[in-house]
Parts: C-alpha cells; sequence; structure tokens
C-alpha cells in the first residue's frame, strides 16, 4: 500500500466487513456493493448458501474480468495496427523508432 490507508465497513449479504484499503472509501464501498449485487443475484430464486453463492459470484466477477481483459488487448492490438499504418504514410523522416504501444509495455516486463 502507498497512500493514505483507510478502514471502511462495508455489509456484504448481512454480514459487516472492515476492510482496510489505500484506495479512496467510494472506491471500496462500490467494489462492495458489486459483489453483495453479484451474491445476491446468485442467491435469487434459489437456495445456495451464501458461502457457495460467494465463490459462484466470485467465478462470475472473474470471469467479466477476462472478458474486459481479453477486449482491452483487442483495442490495444486494433490501435498497433493502426500506429503501423499511419506510421507508413509518414515522410521517412518522420516515422519514428516503430515501436508500438505492445512492443514498448513488453519490453518492460
Amino acid at each position: 500500500m502507498t497512500g493514505k490507508v483507510h478502514v471502511v465497513r462495508v455489509n456484504i449479504v448481512g454480514e459487516e466487513y472492515a476492510i482496510r484499503s489505500d484506495a479512496p472509501p467510494e472506491h471500496t464501498r462500490a467494489v462492495a456493493d458489486y459483489v453483495d449485487r453479484a451474491i445476491r443475484q446468485v442467491m435469487h430464486g434459489s437456495v445456495v448458501e451464501p458461502s457457495k453463492a460467494a465463490i459462484l459470484a466470485a467465478l462470475q466477477i472473474t470471469n467479466e474480468l477476462f472478458e474486459a481483459n481479453a477486449a482491452s488487448e483487442a483495442v490495444v492490438a486494433e490501435i498497433d495496427a493502426l500506429g503501423v499504418e499511419i506510421r507508413r504514410w509518414l515522410p521517412p523522416a518522420k516515422r519514428g523508432t516503430g515501436t508500438t504501444h505492445a512492443t514498448a509495455e513488453g519490453a518492460g516486463a
């Protein structure tokens, strides 16, 4: 943690938790609300224990994360392709090194 640590009390499926985080309290509350809604959605209309519903909600949220990451990678690839295309239109002296976003990030990893 790098910033000021906040302790935020949140309620998830009827249980109160004290979350310590350097994120702003509003962010922590929004995340907790999202988790609470996801668990309640899994529990809605079925008899599922809260702990099992939490695991199913975690799987659902993780799937959303994977889909968002894949979409982000696709956008980065499209931007890189456009950069290559635009670079070809520039005069040779203005083309730069040819480093694209993906290659620049990959070099630091």
